[in-house]
């Protein structure tokens, strides 16, 4: 499959089919992620594999999210960590923008399309509580959790969402100047 059709066929997934993913595939699939660009190349993130059956159960409890622990559970989850440190800010006249969310972001959005491309079901969670998955984990230190996904062979097949039209969002050297 190629990104574009990554793209387009990704989908938030949340019932999965109870088959185990095998490990060479989720290895291909943090390859993805590890590849993506972070601030001055310091590549800064860290991925936990979670794949135990209770350790599952433990991280979907943390995420507090109903749905992932209801109807048909992941066999996995992939969970993104940073340290701050390990990464850069821009300050500016409204605050700091801290580098290491975008870095995980870029490179979760690697992964959630690598995992597309393998036939794999993802449902990016940035919602959870965090110093419950820090326990469960073992997170020590510094290191957040940024993002997580369950991952594992799709249980559904939810239709695409609405998108707007590339004219109401894509312009042509300033805004409201549309592009040809």
């Amino acid at each position: 499959m190629d990104v574009y059709d990554a793209i387009k066929n990704r989908r938030s997934i949340r019932k999965y089919k109870p088959d185990p993913v095998p490990l060479d595939v989720i290895t291909r699939v943090l390859d993805a992620a590890r590849l993506a660009p972070t601030w001055a190349n310091m590549q800064g993130i860290r991925y936990v594999v979670v794949t135990g059956k209770e350790q599952v159960a433990r991280v979907a409890d943390a995420t507090g999210q109903k749905w992932v622990k209801k109807d048909a559970p992941p066999p996995a989850f992939i969970v993104a960590i940073s340290d701050p440190k390990w990464s850069g800010n821009r300050p500016d006249s409204k605050g700091d923008l801290a580098y290491f969310m975008l870095d995980v972001g870029i490179a979760f959005e690697h992964l959630v399309l690598a995992a597309t491309a393998e036939g794999l079901g993802t449902c990016w969670i940035g919602f959870f509580d965090e110093e419950a998955l820090r326990d469960v984990l073992g997170i020590k230190g510094t290191n957040r959790v940024v993002a997580l996904t369950p991952i594992g062979y799709p249980a559904e097949s939810p239709a695409p969402r609405a998108r707007k039209p590339l004219s109401e969002i894509a312009f042509l050297d300033t805004i409201g100047t549309k592009l040809p």
